[in-house]
């Protein structure tokens, strides 16, 4: 294993005042992989007031004393570094209620999470490596670390963890930790929005999000609860082929891996069976569906504690992800006026996300194909692409004339308001040039 020369020396500096230290957990994991660790994390017998002497003349945050923890920064960039330690019971299902420290890694490892997660490394020792980790990590299975309903006690959260870590690596998990994962599921209810949603959101981008949706939608469901009457419901419709979760899955997967695109896949056929209606011939019918699966989005938001940016651009893109994009007669439309007033409407980035919410939507009805729909893409994208470099007027702060400017020929209040956004409908639909005096001249006609 290559170490950044700053963690060797960290581990260096402890191995000279005679304490053991390794790296630990997902750095030693990922670099297994043949990946670049995002953080390096450090374990060591030396207790917190040692560690405080030996980095003495460093910069140092306590970020979690009374836990051995605490970050030796170096270069700008914080290292955390914790004494092995054993927990105590964890009554509120997150913190362990107390901690004891020992002086062997081998306590240390025990109290993790799952096998993959529990290997340690120094440059003396190699790879410590208690529980087969090295081996599930080649045979791709997430196994939690002994009992595995005993780990989902302690910290529900590694319910979801452990779809996470099968979804970013494509993993499968092992059947007994399957298995209490299920059983202890309901625990998701009482964990912060704050630890769901950066779970749940790593596990939509991930490779095998698709798998791992599809086999654990009893699970995802206990977050987001209109998910479970989707698994199964014949959509009894001429325009999809698939159930509406195998739909739903085949659209998420339809989309880049982005966090506001793949929930905003997840969500935006949710309000289906609220208002589903059949005709006399049996046929499915999802009027409003758009809407009422924002209603769903929002709170799934609040459920997730979204940032308002973020939650406001998922519950617009799901309330208009099936907004028409075609003419009257099926044809792409990349006519001018319609693109400038849909770019009025969602903004560059948005319109581009309909894109490609539009084309995952309909491949994933089963009736039409990825070549098809890849290339309207294309044609959607370059026309968009070709109005933007002529740097097109289509909002407000583009137009050539001001309110002062309409205040100065004499109209007041809510006149201006009025007569700036009829100004700006006429340069999109190309009645008048965005020029300051053939708008003021537009006026007067």
């Amino acid at each position: 294993m290559t170490l950044p020369p700053a963690v060797a020396d960290l581990l260096s500096r402890l191995k000279e005042a005679g304490f053991s230290a390794y790296v630990v957990g997902g750095c030693v994991r990922d670099s297994l992989l043949g990946l670049e660790p995002h953080d390096w994390d450090l374990c060591t017998s030396a207790l917190p007031e040692q560690m405080l002497e030996v980095f003495r003349d460093d910069h140092v945050v306590k970020t979690g004393l009374k836990h051995g923890t605490l970050a030796v920064v170096l270069d700008h960039i914080p290292y955390e570094i914790t004494t092995f330690r054993v927990d105590g019971e964890y009554t509120d299902h997150r913190h362990p209620d107390s901690v004891s420290f020992v002086d062997d890694v081998a306590g240390d490892l025990l109290r993790r999470d799952f096998t993959i997660n529990a290997m340690a490394w120094s440059p003396d020792t190699g790879l410590v490596d208690l529980f087969a980790g090295r081996e599930d990590l080649a045979n791709h299975i997430i196994c939690c670390v002994g009992e595995p309903r005993r780990r989902f006690e302690e910290d529900a959260l590694r319910v979801l963890r452990a779809l996470r870590f099968a979804s970013v690596y494509d993993f499968e998990i092992d059947p007994a930790t399957e298995s209490a994962a299920r059983e202890m599921a309901d625990g998701l209810r009482s964990v912060a929005g704050e630890r769901i949603r950066e779970e749940l959101l790593k596990l939509l981008c991930g490779p095998g999000a698709g798998r791992i949706l599809r086999s654990y939608p009893d699970i995802l469901s206990v977050i987001i609860p209109e998910i479970a009457p989707m698994v199964g419901y014949d959509q009894q419709n001429h325009h999809h082929s698939y159930d509406l979760w195998e739909h739903t899955v085949r659209a998420m997967e339809g989309v880049p891996p982005d966090p506001v695109l793949r929930l905003t896949m997840l969500l935006h056929d949710t309000g289906k069976p609220e208002v589903r209606t059949t005709d006399e011939k049996g046929e499915g019918h999802y009027r409003k569906h758009q809407a009422a699966s924002g209603v769903i989005a929002a709170r799934a938001a609040e459920t997730l504690r979204l940032d308002n940016a973020t939650r406001e651009r998922v519950v617009n893109l799901v309330i208009h992800h099936d907004i028409p994009l075609r003419t009257e007669s099926g044809e792409i439309n990349t006519d001018r006026s319609f693109l400038l007033r849909r770019l009025n409407r969602f903004g560059e980035e948005d319109l581009r996300a309909l894109f490609l919410i539009h084309r995952a939507d309909r491949i994933a009805t089963g009736y039409t194909t990825a070549e098809r729909e890849d290339q309207r893409l294309r044609e959607r994208m370059a026309a968009l692409d070709a109005l933007l470099a002529e740097k097109p007027c289509f909002t407000l702060k583009d137009l050539a004339v001001r309110g002062t400017d309409l205040k100065a020929l004499g109209l007041k209040g809510k006149q201006i308001g009025d007569t700036l956004q009829a100004l700006l409908e006429a340069v999109m639909d190309g009645k008048v040039e965005n020029n300051r005096d053939e708008l003021l001249k537009f006026i007067n006609i």
